[in-house]
This record gives structure tokens, sequence and C-alpha cells, in this order.
């Protein structure tokens, strides 16, 4: 494998020809003359720019017969390579396949490659698109490509090169596993071009390619075509990130630097109302109000970009409702971006492009406030979007005639929609599980967009100002190129029984080997095991040091070992058993017993007011569920009113005397409190506090502990004049071992991870009769259509006949428990779902998943792992019931109460699994195929039928 680093355009075409020699100028022609006769240079014609060195080098590079792998930039051209790859193909008489990650990718770059070498040569599959599936040149999902090699296509004949745009996608967890497979079948004759983003493991992932590809040249990039400048805003004023200065480790804009300081100091909303410093507080607020910064309003940031020339902008708000709320924010303040003529262009152009949408939909999606943000040149971007508008918005915007765009940070992956300027709201953004700061990985590829090449001079990346933002912080985000490919490669059960059907069981595991996620495992096993061959090292050096000539001074110091074990392991046992007898006491405390507490910082007199126990109300205090045991709310003699622990209990307490508590006591009031807490002390304080009486040691009885102190006297090294000296090695000689034991439990938990899951995988389908050694029986091959994140589920039902009788509607409903997945998890409201035989058909498909999930549980196929068969999700199947039966698109997303896009998308998810389900069923004697069919049918309308293509 050659790495090659690119830093820049023309630093490879900068040698000027001048003051050359006759024999070095004939040299020169005579490679001029070569590189013309290149499909390169034919291919550069096609441009009317020059092509940057990193496009050049991997363009030759493949040419030669290699495969590459391009890491770099957003919206650095790298696409380029994969469309040399297209014209090589053509040239050579052979078959090129495109994929993408996402449907939006597909179709964008199908239009792109129609429009340069005609429709005729270019198709395009999608999970909802077949174009020309034939062509020389097909454009395509990485899923489809996946399915078609695993089925054996006649279209992969003649296949001369594939290309995976955003290969990067291999770290997602749901559909990375994806790329690794297709990488590793892809026949061997298949040159293999592979489109990364910016990845700080790329030489990592070049070794991997070359490992199970062949010959493959990495090309990394760090430069980006337009240069990229990054801002905050805070209040009027927009601060450089960074200051002027030469070099390339960028400082800090000191003055940044010092509001960051100053607004640290500022006294909070929360200090002021608590009282505190109140008057130094008014005098710091009147001090500083002139120079008061504040983070803008969403119209104020536009306003102010479009003040300054950096329009147009894309806006990340990290929230699909943040995105509709910022562009009514917009028209609610009267922004408009666009003057008459740009408004006509727009209305046109959305007009021709929803013709195909009836008119009482129109109301439903929100047609006309959508329609009026874009004549003002505003518009919001994101997945709840139907697909149509989504389109509609990339397209004007690409044209100049949408301005100002609210997006989620999906519109970062991949769509080819740059601008000028790039702002972040915020830092943090919710991750499914909780908020958490973006990563610099996920900073560049927001920042990514800004820099239009050919329009643009400079890119602007702005973040606007929060409170207690911190300026280094920000800049650690800009400056780090940490954005590391980590495999998500996880065997699933449609592909263990795919691969069995192809190589059988042997060479299946070995290819599973191969993967980038084992490869991986086995690099960081390397780091592991030197770490283990340096402490074999040490050990044998702290052997000899602690040699003892008067006998084995390791039998010595593992008595002694055992001594210390069993002394801690007593002294454990006492303290748990004092807690026991402390929490015991506590539990016999009763409302109106005074005590003495033993320690802690309220150690004292004290009145129980509240026991404290976990359930139930004791003189108006609710109890609370402590798992720490009883908790007692006392008043001290202090006047204080707290609710104890149980660590202010080391030991039992027993009541010294009680009192009555009135009825009138309230905790919150300070006279009560004073009244009560004098009259305890009048009651209680002259009573000395019990002392506690020391109980005699465990140790001193145990006999353990005896016949160990009677072995080491009597072993020789006990008289050693060195003992203590020796004994210190030992000790070090322990620590080491121990550390060694768990690195090399590690490496084993590392080595052959992957294979270990397949044979599980495998173990389980040989268990259901899907797998019979090398043999993949008939449940095995319907298994083998149906892919999926539940694929052993739907195999099952069709086994059992779940779905049998049913209508298209009833099965599209259950079928959507297949793919649903709720954005929300813990929803507590039970979904609604079609009565009848859809109904049990879906509590009957519950059933089975709960027997395949005790089964997986039994053969150690964990979730956790990224293997196995979640709950199937019934949230949309009344949804997918109701559109199946005909009912209106104002209805049914009333009654979802879900985005039109997130229906259309769940729809067509439905649609593909119908789709394989149709094929996997049995052909005799079952109705399932022919409802699946009239299912798709059926779903297919309206807005869930329209297409970009075609």
């Amino acid at each position: 494998m050659i790495v090659l680093l690119s830093v820049g355009p023309g630093t490879l075409e900068s040698t000027m020809t001048e003051d050359l020699s006759p024999a070095e100028r004939y040299a020169a022609s005579r490679k001029r003359a070569a590189e013309q006769a290149t499909a390169l240079a034919s291919f550069r014609e096609m441009y009317d720019f020059g092509l940057d060195p990193f496009q050049i080098e991997a363009c030759q590079a493949l040419e030669a017969g290699k495969g590459v792998l391009v890491a770099a930039p957003t919206g650095s051209g790298k696409t380029i390579v994969g469309e040399f790859a297209v014209h090589l193909a053509l040239l050579q008489g052979k078959k090129c396949f495109y994929t993408t990650p996402i449907k939006a990718l597909s179709n964008q770059k199908y239009a792109d490659l129609c429009r340069r070498y005609g429709a005729d040569k270019v198709g395009l599959l999608t999970g909802d698109n077949s174009v020309n599936s034939e062509a020389p040149v097909v454009v395509m999902t990485t899923e489809v490509l996946r399915n078609m090699l695993y089925a054996g296509s006649q279209t992969l004949l003649g296949l001369g090169h594939v290309v995976m745009d955003e290969v990067h996608y291999l770290s997602d967890r749901f559909r990375g596993a994806v790329w690794e497979e297709v990488i590793i079948h892809l026949p061997a004759s298949v040159t293999l071009v592979s489109l990364s983003a910016t990845v700080s493991n790329a030489e990592e992932f070049g070794d991997w390619l070359d490992t199970v590809r062949g010959d493959t040249e990495v090309i990394v990039s760090e430069h980006r075509p337009v240069p990229l400048f990054q801002h905050v805003l805070a209040g009027r004023r927009m601060y450089d990130l960074f200051e002027e200065g030469e070099g390339h480790k960028k400082a800090v804009n000191p003055d940044l630097a010092r509001l960051a300081r100053m607004e640290a100091t500022r006294p909070s909303y929360q200090d002021r109302r608590r009282g505190r410093s109140m008057r130094e507080a008014d005098r710091e607020r009147e001090r500083r109000q002139r120079s008061r910064v504040w983070t803008p309003g969403r119209p104020e940031v536009i306003e102010r970009l479009d003040a300054e020339g950096l329009l147009p902008a894309i806006t990340f708000i990290f929230s699909r409702a943040g995105c509709e709320a910022a562009v009514q924010q917009c028209l609610y303040a009267g922004l408009r971006l666009n003057d008459e003529e740009a408004r006509e262009q727009v209305r046109a152009l959305v007009e021709e492009r929803t013709a195909h949408i009836v008119p009482e939909d129109l109301h439903v999606l929100g047609y006309y406030e959508w329609l009026e943000g874009l004549e003002r040149g505003i518009a919001a971007h994101h997945a709840g979007m139907l697909p149509t508008f989504k389109e509609v918005v990339e397209e004007l915007f690409v044209r100049g005639l949408v301005k100002a765009v609210f997006a989620t940070e999906t519109l970062a992956l991949g769509i080819n929609m740059p601008a000028r300027s790039v702002v972040l709201e915020k830092l943090v953004k919710w991750n499914g599980e909780q908020h958490a700061d973006i990563t610099p990985g996920e900073y560049t590829q927001l920042t990514g967009r800004a820099g239009r090449r050919g329009i643009d001079v400079e890119g602007h990346a702005v973040v606007l100002w929060q409170r207690a933002m911190s300026p280094e912080h920000l800049a650690g985000l800009a400056g780090t190129r940490t954005y590391p490919l980590r495999s998500s490669f996880r065997p699933s059960y449609n592909m263990a029984v795919n691969l069995v059907e192809q190589f059988g069981r042997h060479r299946s595991r070995e290819l599973l080997e191969t993967s980038f996620a084992q490869f991986q495992a086995d690099r960081s096993v390397v780091g592991i095991s030197r770490q283990v061959q340096r402490n074999e090292e040490g050990l044998a050096g702290y052997q000899a040091s602690m040699t003892c000539h008067l006998g084995d001074f390791e039998e010595y110091a593992r008595l002694r070992r055992e001594l210390k074990d069993r002394e801690t392991e007593l002294a454990r046992q006492g303290a748990h058993q004092r807690r026991a007898e402390a929490a015991t006491a506590l539990e016999k405390l009763k409302s109106g017993d005074v005590i003495h507490v033993p320690a802690g910082k309220y150690a004292g007199l004290a009145l129980v007011l509240d026991p404290g126990l976990p359930a139930g109300r004791s003189n108006g205090h609710r109890g609370f569920d402590h798992q720490d045991g009883p908790r007692p709310l006392v008043l001290t003699a202090e006047r204080q009113v707290k609710r104890l622990a149980s660590m202010d209990f080391p030991v039992p307490v027993e009541p010294l005397d009680r009192m009555r508590i009135p009825k009138t006591f309230n905790p919150r009031s300070p006279q009560s409190r004073r009244d009560l807490a004098s009259a305890l002390r009048s009651k209680a304080g002259h009573i000395p506090p019990e002392r506690a009486r020391k109980k005699r040691s465990q140790a001193a009885d145990d006999r353990e502990i005896a016949r160990l102190r009677t072995a080491l006297r009597a072993h020789p090294c006990h008289g050693c004049d060195d003992r203590e000296d020796h004994a210190r090695w030992a000790e070090r000689y322990h620590r080491l071992l121990r550390d060694t034991s768990q690195l090399e439990r590690r490496i084993e938990g590392r080595t052959n991870t992957i294979a270990r899951t397949f044979d599980r995988i495998v173990a389980l389908l040989t268990e259901l009769d899907y797998l019979r050694g090398n043999e993949v029986t008939e449940h095995g091959r319907r298994l083998a259509r149906l892919y999926g994140e539940l694929d052993l589920l739907a195999s099952e039902c069709l086994r059992e006949g779940v779905w049998e009788g049913l209508a298209p509607a009833e099965l599209a409903a259950c079928v959507s428990a297949l793919v649903y997945e709720a954005r929300l998890s813990d929803d507590a409201m039970a979904p609604k779902v079609p009565s009848g035989k859809a109904k049990a058909a879906l509590g009957e498909m519950v059933r089975i998943w709960g027997r395949l999930d005790g089964l997986e549980e039994d053969f150690r196929i964990s979730q956790t792992e990224g293997v196995g068969q979640r709950e199937p999700d019934l949230g949309f199947a009344w949804a997918a019931y109701m559109w199946a039966s005909g009912k209106g698109l104002d209805e049914v997303l009333r009654e979802a109460e879900m985005p039109a896009g997130d229906f259309v998308r769940w729809c067509k998810q439905v649609i593909d699994v119908l789709g394989q389900i149709s094929a996997a069923a049995p052909r005799e004697g079952s109705t399932v195929a022919k409802a699946a069919r009239k299912a798709v049918d059926q779903l297919l309308r309206g807005v869930v039928a329209y297409s970009s293509v075609g």
C-alpha cells in the first residue's frame, strides 16, 4: 500500500518549464504526449476546470488498475474520482456501479450522470425505484448491491468498477455492516473506489482494503479548496475564533477569551434571586449594561449574515421542531430575502414540482405556510418533511432562490447543498440517550458545508454565543481532525444463511475473520501482546530480586497474602454486620424518639420527626424509597431539620427518651423549630450519650488466621534478615502478575470475536432447523431472502403461518411491526392496533419474539452487541392499516400524530419488506404472497407513490 498525502492545488504542477535544457524539454514533451494518450486526458477535457493534485493521483492509480481510498474534506471534489471510474469502465466496455448510503444521494447522482452520459447509459436501483437496471452505469444504494451479491444476480456480469461513496458510513451502528459485506464479497476482478470524509485512521482502513481487495492506494487530502474561517457571534459583534498569525498553530482570539472570562464572573440570575451580593450584583449590571452580550435570535442572525454578505447559510438546529419554529420566527419578524422576480421563480418551480399532489393533501401538509417561507427565501430541512418538499428546498437552495435553511444534522450526510456560511446554534445535541457535546468529527462534517467551490472565495462557520461557552473548547473542535473510522460489523441471521449457502461454514468463518471489525480488534491485540511480553520480562526480574537463600520466598509471600486477604475479609464482614445492626436499630425508631446521632455533620442530640422508613407516611412526612435503609428526618438541638443517612449511624442507636411532637409543629417555621429544639434541650440535654462497647475482633478467634500465622512463623524465610526487602519485591511481582492475567483475558476476549458470534448464530439456526451442517434447509433459503433487523422473526412468522388469511391492509399492519421503531422508546401509551385477525396476528408475533428472545439468551446472543432480534414495535400498525385501507392523508396523519416525512419513510420501508415477504412466502397453499403484493399496491398511492426519478 502506498499513502499519498496531498496538500493543495498546484503543488504538483508548479514546476516551470523555463530554464530547462533541450534534453529535459524533449523528455517533458514525451511525457505530455504520453499523458494525452491516457483515459485521464480525455476525462479532463470534460470539465471546464483543472483537477486538484489528489484527484489526479487517484485517477492515475485507477487507470493503473489499482483500487483507491480517497479521504478528503466535504466539498473538496472527491466524487470526481468516482466519475473517472465511470468514465474508465465505459471506455473499457465494462459496467460500473455507483453506490450511495441514502436514496436522496442516489437520485442526485443519477441525475448528474444522466446529464453527462445520457439516460440510455445510466440506470438507478433503490428500494422503490428501478430504472434501466441493465445499463452499463447503475447508481444504487449499498443495500441493493449487497442483496445482488448474495442472490448471485446476473446484473453483476461484466462488472469492472464499484464506487462506494461516503464509505465512512461503515461506522454507522445500524447499517454499517452492509459496507463491509460488499467490500468482502465483491469479486476479486472488480476495482473498488472508496470515497470517504477526512478520517484520522485512513491508513489503517487502507491497510485492511489492501488485505481484502489487493493493491490499494490511499490518497489523503487535508486541503479545503475554499478556506474556512471560524467565528463566534455574540450580541451585535462577530468575533473571529482565532487571532491572525503565522504558523500552523492558531491561538484563540484574546478578545473572545476576555469576553468569556467577563461573562464567567457575572452574577447569575439565580444568585441574585437568592439575595447573594444583591447590591454588588445591581452595580455590576448597571456598570456593564452597555457592553452586555447575548445570544442573538434566529431572525437577528439571518439579518446580520445578510448585512455581512454571508448568505446563503445553513443553520444547524438539532431538533425538527426547532427548525420549523425558526422559519416561523423569521416570517413573524417580517424577514424577506427574495425580490419579486425571485419570488415568481420560486412559485413557478414549486407549483411544477408539487403538481402531482392533490389539493386536499396540500392543506394537510402545510403547503401554503411552506410556500410563503420559500418565496421569502427561508426554509426548513429535516427528515420529518415530505420527500418532495425536501427535494424542492434542495433545488431552490442550489439555485440561490432559498438563502436561509434551518436544518437538522442529517443534511450534513452527503446531500450536495453547499453554502457560503454555516451556523451552529449550540455545541450540544441529543444522541438518542442524553444531551452530549458534539465531537470534533461531527463539527468538521457540519461546518464542511461552508464555502462553495467556484463561487465563494472563502467559507464561514459561525457559532452562536452561549453562556458558559469556552472558546478554548470550541477552538479544540475546530482544530482537531480526530474522526476515526470504527467498524460496526456484526453477523446477522440472514448473513449467516447466505454465507453458508455460498461458501459452507468453514469458509464463511474465515471470510468473517477478514472483516474490518476483526482487523481492528486484532490490531489492538498487537499492542496488548507487546505489553504482556514486557510484563513477563519484568516478572522474571522481580522473581530474581525476591529469591531468598533460606527457602521458597514465593511460597512465604503467598502465605502473607492469604493472611492479609483473610483479615481484610473479616474486617469487611464486621463492617457489614455493624451496618446491618445500625440499620435494624434505625428501623425501630419512632416519631418522638430522642436520640444521640453518633457521627456526621449533625452529630449530637436530635429528635426524630419521621423515621424515614421506605413506605407510607409518618407525622405528615412522606416516606422515601431508600435503597440504603431508613433515613430519619430529625430536628437537632441547634434547630436544624435534616434528613440523615446511614453514614451518620456507623453504630446502632438507642432512644434516650421520648417527646411529644405538637400537632401544630411546622418544620418550615423558624419559630416552631426554635420552640421544639428548646424543649428538646430541656428534656434530654443532661443525658450523656451511651458509649459504644467495643466488641472483640473476629480475627482473634478465627482458626484460619491462627493457622496462617503459625505457618508463617514456621517458614524458613521468616528468619531472613532481608525478609521485608524480599517481601516488597514479592508484592510488586504479585501486582504485575495480576495485571498480566487481566491483559491476557482481554486478548482472549478480542481474538476471533466475530467468528465466535457467527458460531453462536449458526448454533441457534441449527437448533431451529435453518441449517444442517453445511446444508441450508428450505426454511433457511426463505430466511436468505429476508433482509432487515427482524429477519428471523419474519421467517418464523412465515413458517408458523401467522399471516395466513390476512387481508392486504391487515398484513401491512403486521409487517409494520418489523420495521417501525418509535423515536421515543419509553412511550407509556399502548399503541392502537386494528381489531380482529390483525390484532391476533400481532399478538402471535410478540409471542414468537419472546420465544426467540429466550433462545438468544440460551445461545448467548446479545442485542447489546448489535446482534439479535429487538421486540416488534406496534406503533405504526394502525397508520399502515388505515393508509392501506384507503383512508385520506389528513385522517391518517391526525391519527398517527406523525410528520408527513416520517409517515412516507415508514410506509416505504413497509413496502420494501412486503416485497421481500412476497418473494419468500410459499408459492402453494399460502395466501401471504398474494396479500403482500396487494398490500404494496394499496400502500403505494398518493404522497407515498411520488418518486423524483423517472
